[in-house]
């Protein structure tokens, strides 16, 4: 028995016991009856309106690319770089990380027909709407780049 309470009697022991134990339930019953007592109410909360996280055009200035259109954009540039000499008949991979789509480029053949440039080709396209077919041709305008004639789908 340590020397503190060997200065109390046992009849003085049960009091301080009593009173730890009250002490206890005193400090655990308060914080209930602080939110029982009028504490938060779904009827009284209001919306904050002092708080504004973004905000956004009521019209967009410019329509967003499709995954269509982006694709096509993508399945152009690999038309346009692809040297047909070297291919020998192999098709041409491509793939469009911005819309997860890829495909192949097949039947790539360059046509010079009065003087213009044109490429025409089959591609796959795999995307997460499906599979399909797109039958296109490439030219070269007069400023030295490709320009989309036809991208349709077969």
């Amino acid at each position: 028995m340590s020397r503190i309470m060997q200065a109390f009697d046992s009849g003085q022991r049960s009091v301080i016991a009593s009173a730890s134990v009250k002490a206890v339930v005193v400090a655990l019953a308060l914080p209930l009856a602080a939110c029982g007592a009028g504490g938060f109410s779904l009827e009284k909360a209001e919306v904050d309106r002092s708080i504004i996280t973004s905000s956004t055009p009521s019209a967009p200035a410019a329509p967003a690319l499709s995954d269509k259109d982006s694709d096509q954009t993508t399945i152009g540039n690999a038309v346009s770089s692809a040297d047909i000499k070297e291919l020998g008949g192999q098709s041409v991979p491509w793939a469009n990380s911005g819309t997860g789509s890829r495909g192949a480029i097949t039947e790539l053949v360059e046509l010079k027909d009065t003087g213009l440039t044109c490429r025409r080709f089959t591609a796959t396209r795999e995307s997460f709407d499906g599979v399909a077919l797109y039958r296109g041709e490439l030219c070269m305008a007069e400023a030295g780049g490709w320009h989309m004639q036809e991208f349709k789908a077969l």
